[in-house]
């Protein structure tokens, strides 16, 4: 039976999902015309019992609005769908009216982080899209995207199959796959793309895990039939070097049944006030990060190779929604696993978080400029810059090892191992 559309209304109500066997109302979501965005008014009982859900949303009563157009306000912001998720929107549920509200509403029961949207104050009514997709139905799964793509129609019984909002990735057609019992996303390769990317950024991610970086369990998975059972996640060494992949990625904003509150750097810089940066990032753990067993300052220095690692990889889409802070039940930050580990292909020369004295500048010297700042002497970040480019040099054999094929090789090395990053590599790896 198809669904029946929401009405038009320019209110809804956003819900508290920690445990979603027993949802909390946190207040009524709003939208604000003039600036084409969304408002959040806490209700009587989050003021009383709930928490601030970003530092620009205080448990003061009032109507909070957003700083800038096209925006929701804080921690509401990144309950919205990304650019994909939009997409399948707009061709799938076809929303009368197309506002914010609207997005925010039809992203689903599945969003990322632990918020929720209903049509109802009393009763958590979201948007229901039914049981995730299985890996034996990847290959329905990357048909009906390719659908999507070309603006075909999807039927009514297969739209389960394209929920819209998880907000990992960006445009990169997606959807979400229920694996080994727990909920990953499922990424592929978007139009006109000339290398596997799927596949990449299963050999990007586990080279990150080498230089000491925390990442996000991810399998390759061939689109040519070679998933057909549940142990196929490891496929990939069986498929034919010339077969496409779909890249599932576990989501970490799930724990045990529990959702974990999340928020984007942009949500949580913007919130403190901060300009968009790695060092900024770093201090704002050292004020908020989770303070025990030193884990606030080790995530300072993991970032700081975070950092490294991407200007090595030529990983140049490094924004500010591309890294996550996982709020604790005391109200502490800890930084996510990294995703979304990939080389861009551009060789811009640039970050697209600031770096250090230079700016955004993609130099080992600019990444040293303010390693202070990511609680590291001098002497500390050049022993961690040296692990990473330990690990970066050898990303040849490590991708054909993971069963990305030479062509893609031989194309990314054209940017990876131009004389811009292959030459620090090797003064560095010389002792410089």
């Amino acid at each position: 039976m198809a669904a029946v559309p929401p009405p038009i209304t320019d209110t809804l109500h956003l819900w508290w999902l920690g445990d979603p066997a027993r949802p909390v109302p946190v207040g009524e979501l709003a939208l604000v015309r003039p600036l084409r965005g969304v408002s959040l008014r806490y209700g009587a009982h989050w003021l009383r019992h709930g928490f601030p859900l970003s530092e620009d949303l205080p448990l003061i009563d009032g109507e909070r609005l957003p700083a800038d157009k096209d925006t929701a306000v804080g921690a509401v912001d990144d309950a919205r769908p990304d650019r994909w998720g939009e997409r399948v929107i707009r061709h799938i549920d076809r929303p009368a009216r197309l506002s914010l509200l609207e997005f925010l509403y039809h992203a689903g029961d599945e969003r990322f982080g632990a918020l929720g949207v209903s049509l109802s104050a009393t009763d958590y009514r979201p948007r229901t899209h039914g049981p995730l997709p299985t890996l034996r139905e990847v290959p329905q799964l990357a048909a009906l995207v390719a659908r999507v793509l070309a603006g075909e129609p999807v039927g009514e019984a297969e739209r389960r199959l394209i929920a819209p909002g998880v907000s990992m990735g960006g445009a990169r057609p997606k959807a979400l796959l229920a694996l080994d019992g727990a909920a990953w996303v499922l990424k592929f390769n978007e139009p006109g793309e000339a290398v596997d990317a799927p596949l990449v950024e299963h050999a990007t991610m586990t080279l990150a895990a080498r230089a000491g970086i925390s990442v996000a369990e991810t399998r390759a998975i061939p689109l040519d039939g070679a998933a057909a059972d549940e142990g196929a996640g490891s496929a990939v060494g069986r498929a034919d070097r010339a077969t496409r992949h779909a890249v599932a990625v576990r989501r970490f904003d799930r724990a045990g049944g529990l959702r974990l509150h999340a928020l984007s750097a942009h949500v949580a810089l913007r919130a403190a006030g901060e300009a968009l940066g790695y060092p900024e990032l770093a201090q704002l753990l050292r004020r908020r990060g989770v303070t025990a067993d030193g884990l606030a300052r080790a995530q300072m220095q993991e970032l700081f190779r975070r950092m490294v690692f991407n200007i090595l990889v030529d990983n140049t889409d490094d924004h500010e929604k591309n890294h996550v802070l996982l709020q604790t039940d005391a109200g502490d930050y800890a930084l996510s696993p990294a995703f979304d580990v990939l080389p861009a292909g551009q060789a811009l020369g640039y970050q697209q978080l600031r770096v250090g004295r230079d700016g955004h500048e993609a130099t080992l010297d600019n990444a040293l400029s303010e390693c202070a700042l990511f609680s590291l002497t001098r002497a500390q970040a050049e022993a961690q810059l040296r692990q990473v480019v330990a690990v970066v040099d050898g990303w040849q054999a490590h991708f054909r090892a993971a069963g990305v094929t030479e062509a893609d090789i031989d194309s990314l090395a054209r940017q990876i191992d131009r004389p811009a990053l292959a030459e620090p590599r090797r003064d560095w790896r010389q002792g410089r």
